[in-house]
């Protein structure tokens, strides 16, 4: 193993739910690497995710 943590798509905020397909999607666009990276296995690393902390905002203004 190589250290890096795997991601969970479902807690980013970077995946939203589109109306248009009726279903989740991510709004980065992987480039070919990264999306063959994505799709060989459940240990990628995703260098574009952004846990989806809706308290975060609240938490920095106490």
């Amino acid at each position: 193993m190589n250290g890096k943590k795997s991601t969970n798509c479902e807690s980013c905020v970077n995946y939203v739910y589109d109306e248009d397909y009726d279903c989740y999607v991510c709004l980065i666009n992987l480039d070919e690497d990264e999306m063959a990276r994505f799709l060989a296995g459940t240990n990628y690393a995703c260098p574009y995710y952004r846990l989806d902390d809706e308290y975060g905002v609240v938490r920095h203004q106490n």
